[in-house]
């Protein structure tokens, strides 16, 4: 007896339900089939487990089978397969799925099923031109039936022989979609849907090297493992087991730091393994290597919004029936159960990370360095992840030693707390390069932690926010006694003359560099100090460091380098050539040093007028600017004279040299100039 109908469906609601329910890429539509036919498995499963289906269950497996020369692609299963009844009881809306009857049987078991995949079977007729349905069900004296549709509403159905009970879904597939037919094709997307599906997927033999070519065994391919690693319990695993999973989903990867098995059961459903891979200091968030699952059907690696940004860095699986196939970028981020999920994640991973620090100290030490960036992200991004990192963080010094944040404050609060009683915690990013600013520190007694990682510039700044009375200062920034500034800190004994001749006096005698600025200060720090030192803006150079990283910030990026050139009063040779500079200088210099006070004075007088918003007349505008460029005129007169005068004294330049060469910044010509007049005077 034959059927014939339309489905209880028009063009018109049909393919909104599609868009809903469906993914747009076609391939999708291999996961649903195979999908739907693991659901009525697992229904068959729960029926028979509580006594409603009494009859032997045979090899529940679920077969994938391309015939090349018919053009088709089948996909058979043994389960609870679907009456002619069935399919007009909902006018002909087939729909695998009735979860509900099930629920309502036997609660207690319908965990096992699936549940999700009614609609899917739909994505049979975006890669067909017909889908053919030949089913048994499992009822006692059911009739087989076949179901045939080309994709119009019209359908037929009819009933044929079948003599074992389940499910064979035929797809004759469409001269455009000709790849579904390829069978290394279809193999790629069972592993990459059907990997962990819990019931056994073959597709094919096993195949052995015979007579010079593969040939099919009697043995079936099997696609999938129903068992994987995340759906037993911890206590059953040990760490190889663990190991030889990460190898199997991330091959060729270095073996994980450590990992965290998820496993909870309220307020939702979550399974799942995250592992801590060895993370390059490259800093490269591969979006791909969290599998989301459902059911251990696979969903997505795209899991932005069920995984927190930082946490991106991990690699593993996330298993949850509580978040559907038909999942989005929108539902990500408005479902209250995935922000359940997220939320739980972060705090699982911070106890793991507080568990391992507190337990296993000496471990945690020694892989900081792999998952410090991870850390930081974690810091800087997530508050909440901020707060439990705060108590497991670590520090290191520059001889390796490692600390907890509120450990190091109260460690070094009794030798670098400055006049402020702010807590000074000084640090070098470059062990080599600022080795004798390191040295100026720990001379002291000052202990200098290293801060060399990618994220240390942002990470700087969150602690500098998170530790009370803290401050944070690289140890290059400035001369030792001012980063860590004293009460009784001495000030520089100099007169007002030997300030201005010195300054142009060291600064005339810097080479040329391309977007570096030098300004000149005087300091009295201890005589057996450098004579001179360098240091760069702690702010600026901060501020550029960002820009270099983040977007919005190319302003800071642009500007130039700002360098501090630091004369020690206290030193000998600065004393000395400070003093013959004056001597020999004064007679020239004085004068013009009167006349540029005398039209500075006349030049405040002018500004003066511009108080309370008045406006200067035009006589008083050109005076003024006739001032200005007198003044600029005597400075650039008293600039020269005593440019002239450093160029011929060549322990100025050697200073000066040196200085910069101990901060790699002698190169070219001014390099080779140096080395000769190192030379010469030996």
């Amino acid at each position: 007896m034959m059927q014939k109908g339309s489905i209880g469906v028009t063009t018109e609601n049909i393919f909104p339900v599609i868009k809903k329910f469906l993914y747009s890429d076609h391939e999708i539509f291999l996961r649903e089939l195979v999908s739907n036919a693991v659901d009525a498995t697992q229904k068959l499963k729960t029926l028979a487990s509580c006594g409603e289906y009494k009859e032997e269950l045979g090899d529940l497996k679920v077969t994938v089978t391309v015939d090349a020369e018919k053009g088709t692609l089948t996909v058979s299963d043994s389960g609870i397969g679907i009456t002619a009844e069935d399919i007009d009881k909902n006018n002909n809306q087939i729909e695998f799925s009735a979860t509900d009857d099930i629920h309502n049987k036997k609660n207690e078991n319908a965990n096992a099923i699936i549940g999700h995949f009614g609609l899917g079977f739909y994505s049979a007729f975006m890669v067909s031109k017909k889908v053919e349905i030949r089913s048994l069900s499992y009822k006692e004296g059911a009739k087989a039936v076949s179901w045939t549709c080309d994709g119009s509403p019209e359908y037929e159905m009819t009933e044929i022989e079948k003599a074992t009970r389940g499910t064979d879904i035929v797809l004759y597939i469409d001269d455009d979609e000709k790849e579904f037919l390829d069978k290394a094709r279809i193999e790629t997307l069972l592993k990459k849907y059907c990997r962990f599906l819990p019931v056994t997927v073959v597709f094919g033999k096993e195949q052995e090297w015979k007579d010079g070519k593969y040939v099919d065994t009697d043995k079936d391919k099997v696609i999938n493992n129903v068992e994987p690693l995340w759906t037993r319990k911890p206590t059953e695993l040990k760490d190889e087991d663990y190991l030889k999973f990460y190898r199997a989903i991330q091959p060729g990867q270095d073996d994980p730091l450590f990992w965290i098995h998820l496993n909870v059961d309220y307020p939702f459903t979550l399974t799942g393994i995250l592992y801590f891979p060895k993370i390059k200091n490259n800093f490269d968030i591969n979006k791909n290597r969290i599998q989301l699952y459902c059911n251990q059907v696979f969903v997505t690696d795209s899991v932005e919004g069920v995984v927190p940004e930082f946490l991106m860095l991990l690699q593993g699986v996330i298993d949850s029936p509580d978040i559907p196939l038909n999942v989005s970028r929108s539902y990500l981020q408005s479902d209250a159960n995935v922000k359940k999920i997220s939320s739980y994640i972060t705090k699982k991973v911070s106890a793991r990370l507080e568990e391992i620090a507190k337990n296993d100290a000496k471990n945690f030490e020694e892989k900081w360095n792999d998952i410090k960036i991870f850390i930081e992200y974690g810091m800087l991004t997530d508050e909440k992840f901020c707060e439990s990192a705060m108590k497991f963080a670590l520090l290191e010094d520059v001889d390796g030693k490692f600390f907890k944040l509120n450990d190091y404050k109260e460690l070094v609060k009794g030798t670098q707390t400055d006049k402020d009683d702010n807590v000074v915690m000084l640090y070098a990013t470059d062990k080599e390069a600022q080795y004798s600013y390191i040295k100026a520190a720990t001379d002291r007694g000052y202990s200098v932690l290293m801060m060399n990682g990618q994220l240390d510039p942002h990470f700087v700044g969150l602690l500098e926010n998170k530790l009370e009375k803290t401050r944070l200062v690289r140890v290059d920034s400035n001369v030792i006694d001012n980063i860590i500034p004293s009460k009784d800190k001495k000030e520089a004994e100099i007169s007002e003359l030997q300030r201005t001749i010195g300054t142009t006096l060291f600064k005339s005698q810097i080479p040329a560099m391309e977007k570096c600025e030098f300004y000149v200060a005087f300091e009295a720090m201890n005589p057996q100090a450098s004579p001179i030192v360098i240091t760069q803006s702690e702010y600026m150079r901060r501020m550029k460091e960002m820009a270099a990283m983040q977007p919005g910030m190319s302003f800071y990026g642009e500007m130039p380098d700002s360098f501090t050139l630091t004369l020690n009063t206290e030193h000998p040779l600065v004393k000395t050539l400070l003093a013959s500079a004056e001597s020999d200088l004064k007679d020239s210099i004085k004068p013009l040093d009167e006349k540029l006070a005398g039209i500075n004075k006349e030049i405040a007088a002018l500004n003066d007028k511009r108080k309370d918003g008045k406006e200067l007349s035009e006589d008083d505008r050109n005076a003024l600017n006739a001032r200005e460029n007198d003044a600029s005129m005597v400075r650039e007169e008293q600039n020269k004279l005593i440019a002239d005068y450093a160029s011929k004294q060549d322990k100025v330049k050697q200073l000066v040299d040196i200085a910069l060469l101990g901060n790699g910044m002698l190169k070219g010509e001014a390099l080779s100039k140096f080395l000769d007049r190192s030379i010469s005077l030996l």
